[in-house]
């Protein structure tokens, strides 16, 4: 068969790249044609067009790469003509996939879609689009299944690549050591990897060191940053800062303080009781609360459907209330009913092989 996959981002290069692996074993004779990046590449097949040149965040950044935009959704779509792909595999993404869906579909291509967008947040009626032009819909959020049911559209739940990538997860023994972590307990700070971010929530995290005089601090910093950028902020408090270690980070940590968005997930997930943080412009937080349709802000929250994690957005982010809401889950049954809850997302979010479980429906809608 052949597959043509389109990624556009660094994560989908990644659950690309654990995909195509999955595929390989489902079918020896695999071809694979793709936008995508280094990941998928050390996989084969032929890339077509790195991530790097279509990754364009924030509303600016788009209006100025508009040129671009066009100019790489007009090559995919040729590509597509030629080369004829057995099936069109799209991930995540979806200002440019849905485009390419539409397409595919209308010149007879077969359309999976592997993470879903996430229609449920706002304008749901894009549903009625995706029905339209997305033959088989792969979905990583449990809760995803009943919300396109309401829509009258069946999709698979396949599980979440971050259990594959916590299941592989090696602790490295001599971390506390190597770091200089010492025998105190740890408090996990994850501002972000965003500029906009770290600097709206890693003064407030950093503000509340001293009300835990007894407690290692440590920051889980962003590779695309310095040590410098991040020593601006610190100044002289005495606090860690890690690079490339989250996942050992949040395996030894007692609690965290954590930026809204996939790592409130990889915190529940190390059973790490959380305060999630997030602060945005004050247009833009205008905006999306006039637009979007959710209860909750974090992952955790709006897979359980219910608060099990506390949520200080804006104003609320602010030294006093993170502290007042950390101190109740460091220790006693503030904490121990955060880890039950934890346990019910677990069971919620089943077990790892999503990549293996979306290949063999692949594999077998393809039949």
């Amino acid at each position: 068969m052949k597959y043509y996959l389109v990624a556009g981002e660094a994560s989908g290069d990644l659950h690309g790249a654990n995909l195509m692996k999955a595929l390989k074993a489902e079918d020896g004779d695999a071809v694979f044609r793709y936008f995508g990046g280094d990941k998928m590449q050390g996989e084969g097949g032929e890339l077509v067009k790195h991530y790097a040149d279509m990754a364009f965040m924030g509303f600016t950044e788009v209006i100025l790469n508009l040129r671009t935009i066009f100019k790489n959704l007009k090559a995919c779509k040729q590509d597509l003509i030629k080369w004829q792909p057995d099936v069109l595999i799209l991930i995540d993404f979806p200002g440019f996939n849905l485009k390419i869906a539409e397409f595919a579909k209308a010149n007879g291509i077969k359309v999976c879609y592997y993470i879903s967008p996430k229609v449920w947040a706002w304008n749901q009626k894009r549903v009625l689009k995706i029905k339209k032009v997305v033959d088989h819909m792969f979905c990583i959020l449990p809760f995803e299944v009943a919300f396109y049911k309401e829509w009258g559209m069946e999709v698979d739940y396949v599980g979440n690549p971050l259990l594959d990538e916590i299941a592989q997860f090696t602790p490295d023994q001599d971390f506390r050591v190597s770091h200089q972590l010492g025998d105190e307990k740890v408090i996990a700070l994850l501002p972000g990897s965003r500029k906009q971010e770290i600097e709206r929530l890693l003064p407030v995290m950093l503000s509340i060191t001293a009300h835990y005089p007894g407690y290692t601090f440590a920051i889980a910093a962003a590779p695309n940053f310095t040590e410098a950028y991040y020593h601006q902020f610190i100044g002289d408090k005495k606090v860690k800062l890690l690079f490339n270690n989250t996942y050992n980070l949040l395996h030894h940590a007692h609690a965290a303080i954590v930026a809204s968005g996939t790592a409130t997930l990889e915190t529940a997930l190390f059973k790490v009781p959380q305060v999630v943080v997030y602060k945005g412009g004050a247009i833009s937080i205008a905006i999306a609360r006039l637009l979007v349709k959710i209860k909750f802000i974090s992952l955790v929250n709006l897979i359980v459907n219910k608060k099990i994690v506390t949520e200080l957005i804006q104003e609320d982010c602010n030294t006093q209330q993170v502290n007042a809401e950390l101190n109740p889950i460091m220790d006693g049954a503030g904490r121990d009913e955060l880890l039950k809850h934890y346990d019910e997302l677990l069971l919620l979010m089943g077990k790892p092989g999503a990549s293996a479980k979306t290949a063999r429906l692949i594999a077998s809608y393809l039949k």
